[in-house]
């Protein structure tokens, strides 16, 4: 089977938050990318809707958070897939930053990047 993604995915088993106007459920991420992340199915979930979520979570013994504004793309049995529409600059440098040093690859890393820049002048 052909591989379609085009973002390295990372594991990074942390705690979430997800937020939707008032509302937030507490979760847990499975794994990252540039673009997207897969979170676990809160136990209080109810289906999801096109609306913009948010996610907050913490990098592992620090005190930086990362923020995201995500859509939901589908919920899949116990996960939900979220791919980020809006990243503010600071989440996005300590996002790159984790992204880097487990991907272990530099160039790897820049061609992500080049290909993200060009989506969003795709879309």
């Amino acid at each position: 089977m052909m591989e379609r993604r085009k973002f390295f995915r990372i594991v990074f088993r942390v705690p979430a938050t997800i937020r939707q106007g008032c509302i937030s459920w507490s979760s847990r991420i499975f794994d990252l990318s540039l673009k997207g992340a897969l979170l676990e199915v809160p136990i209080d979930w109810k289906l999801g809707n096109e609306d913009d979520y948010s996610i907050q979570f913490q990098l592992n013994e620090s005190d930086i958070y990362i923020d995201m504004d995500l859509k939901l793309i589908k919920e899949c049995g116990k996960y939900l897939r979220f791919k980020i529409d809006h990243i503010d600059i600071d989440s996005a440098s300590h996002l790159k930053r984790l992204i880097e040093l487990n991907v272990g690859n530099d160039v790897l890393l820049h061609r992500e990047l080049a290909q993200l820049t060009d989506m969003k002048d795709i879309l």
